[in-house]
């Protein structure tokens, strides 16, 4: 398997998604996304809700919730990738031809370093991602920067934008 699909996957973010998937492999990093500091206001604490909800989705390989935690108009830039991806459907795709093509399984995501800015009913979520996966050519372990954009529809947080960087 190239590496372009491998690391591009690893976005989804966003392991973005149980618990276990969740627990730090470092004593850096958060126990879990879902953890939000006593001062975090209620809006800060869905939000990271939300992004653990999308890590654990993603940690876990359940690509049915991970995918609805995103709106159909999201947008995904990946460093492994030569071109934007204009929605939803179109990660599906690429996701789907992954799993055929070079059966690609998440193993777990852990993520470390989170930060929430809020910007009304706009959120911009960022942290370090490490990602667990199998591929026909074995395991791998990817290191990378993560930024979700959330925006509030209809009563609850929604990914719109996804861009994944490598680790430098």
């Amino acid at each position: 398997m190239k590496a372009r699909p491998i690391a591009l996957i690893t976005t989804l973010t966003l392991c973005w998604l149980g618990a276990t998937s969740a627990v730090p492999s470092e004593a850096s990093e958060t126990p879990s996304l879902s953890t939000a500091s006593t001062s975090a206001s209620p809006a800060e604490q869905e939000i990271r809700a939300a992004a653990a909800a999308i890590v654990t989705a993603f940690g876990r390989s359940d690509r049915a919730v991970y995918f609805a935690l995103f709106a159909p108009d999201a947008t995904f830039i990946f460093h492994t990738s030569p071109r934007r991806l204009n929605s939803r459907a179109e990660y599906e795709a690429e996701w789907n031809r992954w799993e055929r093509e070079d059966h690609f399984k998440v193993l777990s995501c852990t993520s470390s370093d989170q930060r929430v800015q809020l910007l009304g009913d706009t959120a911009i979520f960022t942290h370090s991602v490490r990602t667990d996966l199998s591929t026909k050519q074995g395991r791998s372990t990817l290191l990378e920067r993560e930024t979700i954009v959330f925006n509030r529809r209809g009563g609850r947080w929604l990914g719109v934008h996804e861009h994944l960087s490598s680790e430098p």
